[in-house]
């Protein structure tokens, strides 16, 4: 349940008297429930002197308390005499949002058509509004010396409390209050009567929560004893961002490095540029996973200059959270490392985004607002007049179109560090594995012996799969039944750990049947690949081998993927099997061994982005491999071995591969030569859905004439999720910002049944 719908009757606050004055403060509010415009408020003679623009205040609303942001000081609203009410209060010592970000709100729920409740939801965090304090640790330390008379009687009356006095008097600083009673087996009581003595002082210190500040982190934290000696092509792209940061202007610069290029170290030398002259910065990583590493290396660099890094993403605690947002706000802290929400962290002085890994569609967020971090990041550069730079070894092709109009500059890195090669690619056509007498296996003999090779060195190896579970469906040869979900338009996935078969978008299970519900034959048969099935298959290949599974499925514990992560990075584990969570970013240097196992599967996609996909995939995964000193080899398993985005990453033949691409795209006026704008609509009745349809159109093709192309009505790719029939509209335009918001007002006039819902994604990158 969101947190901003969680309200407080009036009842609980006194409503302050307002007597007109000429010098009554009035400030404009932004209501976070719902409200579209501003509302004029007096401000209380107590709350005078905190209150800024930005600040989270909380407000009489509809005869509730509700939470609203400080927009401005002052207002053109005309308010009637008696009307004007007083805000009640200041709801956290410091702005949630300061004067870059409250123009990044206004821009985000003008671009991606968000309601203003939706976009300061996903910018404040939950702790923030919910008035969460600091965490405080009570310490006890010396008072005033007790005279020898009063020992005694100590001694006599209450020898506790004797005990604890003379074993703090023998300390040389303060200690934790709650450590000290529970190791002596002592009672609060016994410290209070010495505190009421005077024996022993009390104080209260503020105790920060840090994200990985625990044992695992201490082995994230690895400081190198010597500095890494940057390449020529390093050094030139330092040079480049480092004279667009001097030049205190906005600009946006692509870093194209080939995996294992040492971008992170380019990175590094940008950020400790930034930090030395005062200012402050955001560092985005696509997943949670690639956090712990990236964290790990920039506080390895900064820590000894003293330098304060935080983290900031979803898996963290309330706590964690909620000390990070402080440490930035009040100046405490610099340099924050995280997941595409730290976008919207409030640094102060902002002066570099770094967004690595700017490929990745986990930049997206798919809930509403629907905002890509990596386009937010670029334009909060914008604001603050900052640089943003863009990494990765397979860029995006928008980001490419943008350096071919000279609207992003870029720096090249075509090696990797210390001359190593780039792995070794052997490509697998499956296809011809099935020709044996003995039948298809899903790893290939190629890969078979290659595993035993690497296991017998003592080198480790990825095997990546995107697909959890054991079984993709169950079916049944004798009379064609597809174990499907009742409630979505997808077969259900059979999992091995409990026996069930679940539905990964409506998380629906049951049991696994034995026989054919519909013919009752036994013939029933499982059907398609999963990790665990992998899994399974690989152990029995290796079976002395330490195998672990990294996937949604397997990772529900916090911090568990963290202790994987290391223990494959000290060599306690052989083998990582796993999904998209250890297809990019991650560096270990023992692996030299990377399979592929079903290479070509987001090929075959309703997506026009699934050419780009592929290859970006098959390159990034490929990459986890020969990063150390030993050579690395690469088995790409696939039944379209001809493909072009397999023949183009098989060779590592970038450039072309964006030429044919870009060519295609182009052809067709796809992204990136035109903004599409996708427009769902769903519902349990697809006839009154597509009726809503056909009304929605006539209403856009009289007013928006000309202004863009419409393709649909059509059936989503997955046409049924939840009981709801979906059906999509696509927009296309030149640009998305000069229709989206007479698209949006538009729609706001246009009336529906409640049981159709609808949804406009601006730059979408998930087509299902």
């Amino acid at each position: 349940m969101s947190l901003l719908r969680k309200r407080e009757p009036l009842k609980t606050y006194c409503m302050p008297k307002l007597k007109p004055s000429h010098d009554t403060a009035v400030v404009e509010v932004i209501a976070l429930s719902g409200f579209d415009k501003a509302l004029a408020y007096a401000v209380p003679p107590t709350c005078k002197a905190t209150l800024k623009v930005g600040s989270l205040v909380r407000i009489p609303l509809r005869r509730r308390s509700e939470l609203g942001v400080v927009l401005r000081f002052g207002t053109e609203q005309v308010v009637p005499p008696g009307k004007l009410k007083m805000l009640f209060e200041v709801v956290q010592p410091y702005p949630v949002l300061p004067p870059d970000l409250i123009e990044l709100f206004r821009w985000a729920q003008q671009y991606y058509a968000a309601t203003p409740e939706a976009i300061l939801e996903t910018m404040i965090p939950a702790a923030i509004r919910k008035g969460m304090k600091p965490k405080t640790r009570r310490y006890i330390s010396k008072g005033k010396v007790p005279t020898a008379e009063a020992l005694e009687a100590l001694e006599k009356r209450a020898p506790k409390q004797a005990a604890l006095l003379k074993f703090i008097r023998q300390q040389i600083k303060p200690l934790p209050r709650a450590d000290i009673l529970k190791a002596m087996k002592l009672s609060a009581s016994a410290c209070d009567g010495l505190v009421t003595k005077g024996f022993l002082r009390e104080t209260d210190t503020e105790e920060e929560r840090v994200a990985y500040g625990d044992e695992l982190g201490s082995e994230e934290t690895v400081v190198s004893e010597t500095r890494p000696t940057l390449t020529d092509e390093q050094q030139a792209a330092v040079s480049s961002i480092n004279d667009a940061i001097a030049a205190d202007a906005f600009s946006v610069r692509l870093l194209h490095g080939v995996t294992g290029s040492g971008k992170t170290e380019v990175y590094l030398h940008a950020i400790e540029k930034i930090v030395a002259e005062g200012g402050g910065v955001i560092f985005l990583v696509p997943e949670v996973a690639l956090a712990p590493q990236t964290v790990g290396r920039v506080r390895a660099r900064l820590e000894a200059r003293g330098v304060h890094t935080v983290v900031w993403h979803s898996h963290l605690s309330e706590g964690e959270r909620y000390d990070a947002w402080k440490a930035l706000a009040s100046g405490e802290a610099h340099v924050v490392v995280g997941a595409r929400s730290a976008v919207f962290a409030p640094v102060q002085n902002l002066k570099l985004m770094i967004v690595d890994e700017e490929h990745e569609p986990s930049y997206k967020q798919e809930e509403s607002p629907r905002y890509n971090g990596r386009d937010v990041a670029v334009y909060r550069a914008h604001i603050n007049k900052s640089v943003c730079v863009l990494g990765s070894a397979t860029p995006s092709l928008e980001s490419l179109y943008n350096v071919e109009r000279g609207k992003y500059a870029v720096d090249r890195i075509l090696n990797r560090v210390d001359h190593r090669q780039l792995p070794k690619i052997h490509l697998v056509d499956m296809r011809r594995e099935g020709l044996s007498g003995k039948g298809p296996s899903p790893i290939s003999r190629t890969l078979a012996d290659k595993l035993v090779d690497r296991f017998e060195k003592k080198e480790q190896s990825i095997l990546f799969l995107n697909r959890r579970g054991f079984s993709t469906s169950i079916l049944c040869p004798d009379c064609g039944y597809v174990a499907s979900c009742e409630h979505c338009s997808i077969p259900m996935t059979f999992h091995r750990t409990d026996g069930k078969l679940r539905c990964h978008l409506c998380a629906e299970h049951r049991e696994a049947p034995f026989k054919c519900p519909e013919c009752q034959s036994v013939n029933i048969r499982k059907k398609g690949l999963g990790t665990q099935k992998i899994e399974d298959i690989v152990q029995k290949i290796l079976p002395r081998a330490k195998i672990v599974r990294m996937d949604a499925d397997s990772m529900s514990k916090k911090n568990l993927y963290r202790k994987i992560l290391n223990d494959f990075r000290i060599g306690k584990i052989d083998l990582l099997v796993g999904t998209q969570m250890i297809a990019k970013g991650l560096d270990f240097p023992n692996v030299t061994l990377v399979g592929l196992v079903d290479a070509d599967k987001s090929l075959h996609v309703e997506d026009f982005r699934a050419a780009e996909r592929t290859f970006q995939l098959i390159v990034q995964v490929s990459g986890r491999s020969g990063r150390g000193d030993r050579a690395g080899e690469v088995v790409i398993q696939t039944h379209t071995p001809h493909a072009p985005p397999i023949q183009f990453a098989r060779k590592s033949d970038f450039d072309g591969f964006q030429l044919e691409e870009l060519e295609q795209r182009r052809e067709f006026n796809y992204p990136p030569f035109r903004h599409l704008i996708r427009h769902l609509f769903r519902g349990r009745n697809p006839d009154k859905v597509n009726f809503y349809i056909e009304q929605w159109l006539k209403v856009l093709e009289e007013e928006m004439d000309g202004q863009l192309e419409i393709r649909g009505p059509a059936p989503a790719p997955i046409e049924k999720i939840r009981d709801e029939y979906r059906f999509q509209l696509w927009y296309f335009a030149p640009s998305a910002s000069r229709v989206i918001q007479k698209i949006a007002a538009l729609r706001a006039g246009f009336k529906m049944d409640k049981d159709v819902i609808d949804l406009i994604d601006v730059d979408p990158m998930n087509m299902s």
